[in-house]
């Protein structure tokens, strides 16, 4: 009788298993001391009278061949010019691109001068100089274009989401930077958390834009829209949503046919990303939805074969934060992911990391019960990155026991880099804060949806 009771336990068992099956779950867990902004002096502007400061690059066209080159000038709107050259060619022959100049007010704080120069019709992957300002004024940066678009142009990107300006993103920063193997970064959402202080303080936006330049005056950082960066606040008189992001981060959405630079799309050596926003309306008939329902027929996978996709709130958490937020965005889109095959999704707003297996739900409707993600050959990698470090700190608490649909999770702050190596095979590492940077807490060989529609659980 005692053999058999074990007998039934043990099955039991082996079926709450197969019911969970749960990858892993990190036994690494950062301290969990508050993540504390670094003080305004840790973000001095540069030196010399009306200095640009706040220097971001980002791709300015579809293909890779423009620049928008934006910056701020404290105190007056001139020189509104940009100079740029090629290294290999002969620096005293300078193109030039003027920008456009706007400004804005939020509550109590009125912005500086704010520049958005584009410039077009640059040469692949070629390494040029550009110059900002005059006088004792005048600084200097470079960037290098993007091999010409292709199937196996090989290409690396830098993930990052939710970082803001604590010590814990200084410490994300820092690691990002020191790695050689980043050509562009891919941004997840939620940049300066200006809104988390009182009456959304808008000089956080001049710091953070102070802090992150040593990256994003040099490499192109590809913009998603955060609930961050929402910035309503009809309490104090704020009632346009995306003030203060929109009129500092221009992106090419136009390029794309977009009515809205919340959601856009761009390719870049073999990879279409294609970035939503979370906080916009994206049921039936809306703009959103509209432009993503026509831009899927404009992937190329024997031109771009890399789909991947950016938003905000992320459809597969196993998190106790934001649970589920992301779920009517999904049941809108994720058949489309499907049938399109997309490979990866990245999002941020959970202030941790996960991967997760490929996994759909789109078997699910109102009567069949069937509401258990499943794996899913056709369906992307969802990776959650929103640990850059920002104020709100660490999110800590997971819900189990570990679903079925995520592969690894971890409550610490970090980076992530993907290697596209060709139009088969990524490379994909995750670094945390407290490890060296070479170290990678998570890595994955992913196989392109398209091309190599191989199970990647089986490495």
């Amino acid at each position: 009788m005692a053999a058999i009771s074990q007998f039934i336990v043990l099955l039991l068992l082996i079926s709450l298993a197969n019911l969970c099956n749960g990858g892993i779950t990190s036994k690494f867990m950062r301290k969990l001391e508050a993540s504390v902004d670094m003080p305004a002096g840790a973000f001095p502007p540069p030196a010399g009278y009306n200095a640009p400061e706040q220097v971001h690059i980002t791709q300015g066209d579809r293909h890779g061949r423009g620049v928008i080159i934006s910056w701020v000038t404290p105190l007056s709107p001139k020189p509104t010019v940009v100079r740029y050259w090629a290294a290999d060619g002969d620096g005293n022959r300078r193109n030039k691109a003027h920008s456009r100049i706007t400004t804005y007010k939020y509550y109590n704080y009125t912005s500086a001068f704010i520049h958005h120069a584009t410039i077009n019709n640059l040469e692949y992957d070629t390494k040029y100089f550009y110059e900002l300002g005059s006088g004792n004024a005048t600084r200097q940066f470079f960037f290098t274009t993007p091999p010409r678009v292709g199937p196996d142009v090989p290409y690396t990107f830098g993930i990052i989401g939710d970082l803001g300006q604590t010590y814990d993103s200084n410490q994300t920063l820092e690691h990002y930077y020191s790695n050689p193997k980043g050509q562009a970064v891919l941004f997840a959402g939620d940049l300066s958390y200006a809104d988390n202080h009182p009456f959304h303080d808008n000089r956080k936006w001049d710091t953070w834009g102070r802090f992150v330049e040593k990256s994003t005056a040099y490499q192109p950082w590809i913009w998603t829209a955060g609930n961050h960066e929402i910035d309503f606040a009809p309490q104090i008189g704020e009632n346009t949503p995306f003030k203060p992001y929109t009129h500092r981060y221009h992106v090419p959405y136009k390029t794309a046919q977009s009515t809205s630079p919340l959601w856009y799309s761009i390719k870049r050596a073999s990879a279409y990303i294609i970035v939503l926003s979370s906080y916009s309306a994206y049921g039936k008939y809306t703009p959103q939805y509209e432009w993503l329902q026509k831009e899927f027929k404009k992937v190329k996978r024997d031109e771009t074969p890399w789909l991947i996709v950016m938003l905000h709130a992320p459809w597969y958490n196993s998190y106790n934060y934001h649970y589920m937020e992301g779920e009517s965005m999904r049941v809108m889109f994720e058949s489309w992911f499907i049938q399109n095959k997309v490979d990866i999704v990245l999002s941020g707003h959970i202030h941790a990391y996960e991967r997760s297996e490929r996994v759909s739900n789109v078997r699910y409707n109102i009567t069949n019960r069937l509401c258990s993600p499943v794996r899913d050959v056709n369906a992307p990698i969802y990776i959650t990155i929103g640990d850059g470090g920002n104020i709100e700190g660490l999110a800590n608490e997971f819900t189990e026991p570990q679903p079925s649909y995520s592969a690894f999770r971890e409550a610490s702050f970090g980076h992530a880099i993907l290697e596209i190596k060709n139009r088969t095979h990524a490379y994909y590492t995750w670094h945390r804060n407290h490890d060296n940077e070479p170290v990678s807490a998570d890595s994955l060989w992913i196989y392109n949806r398209y091309w190599y529609p191989e199970d990647e659980s089986f490495q």
